[in-house]
């Protein structure tokens, strides 16, 4: 798999080998020098649009913890401010030759758009309303962590679903894995083609 833009491009199976996978750098992060090699010699540049603390910095301590080179990109000092597109961007990022690049939007369907641009390996960070593939990974992994298996587990998730990506990604991650999922919101702060998803829904 080249690109993670969607939960989805997984599956179940690559939810699970994520999470084994993470239980390995559980110990690894408790070492004195809690680094391994495994992406020595590659570059990953960080393209965030939108401000970010936890997310970005999860990313980047991620990718030195791999022995990565990191390539950071603030908006604010950049050439977006003259009006340089997106795609010029990550034109001129990629001929610096960067491996992956993470991309967090305010707009839905960006790193879809990014994979199509570059030579590089696109993960999602976030784009609008549309997904955030990697916090339903980490969300999977809790849930995991702490109750075992999520087959036939019962998640409620609460609030404004229509505006969260988490949302999203999350649905699709959890009822990937077997568990049985319930959306509590008003009408008014669910998806127009919540019909369609793989869950129940209550309003009261």
């Amino acid at each position: 798999m080249k690109h993670l833009l969607s939960i989805n491009d997984l599956g179940a199976e690559g939810i699970e080998e994520v999470c084994r996978l993470a239980d390995h750098f559980t110990e690894v992060s408790q070492r004195p020098i809690p680094k391994v090699p495994a992406l020595r010699g590659k570059t990953v540049a960080m393209l965030f649009y939108e401000d970010s603390t936890r997310t970005r910095l999860s990313f980047e301590v991620a990718a030195r913890r791999l022995s990565a080179d990191v390539m950071g990109f603030s908006v604010s000092a950049s050439s977006v401010n003259k009006g340089e597109s997106v795609r010029d961007t990550v034109a001129t990022v990629s001929a610096m030759g960067p491996d992956a690049l993470v991309v967090r939007h305010r707009s839905a369907g960006v790193p879809q758009q990014t994979a199509a641009w570059t030579h590089a390996s696109v993960i999602n960070a976030g784009d609008g309303w549309h997904e955030h593939p990697t916090q339903a990974l980490l969300d999977c992994y809790t849930i995991r962590d702490r109750l075992g298996s999520m087959a036939g587990r019962r998640i409620v998730i609460l609030g404004d679903i229509k505006h969260s990506r988490v949302a999203r990604s999350c649905v699709m991650a959890f009822t990937s894995l077997g568990a049985k999922v319930t959306l509590v919101a008003p009408p008014t702060l669910l998806p127009p083609a919540v019909a369609s998803w793989p869950v129940d829904v209550r309003f009261r």
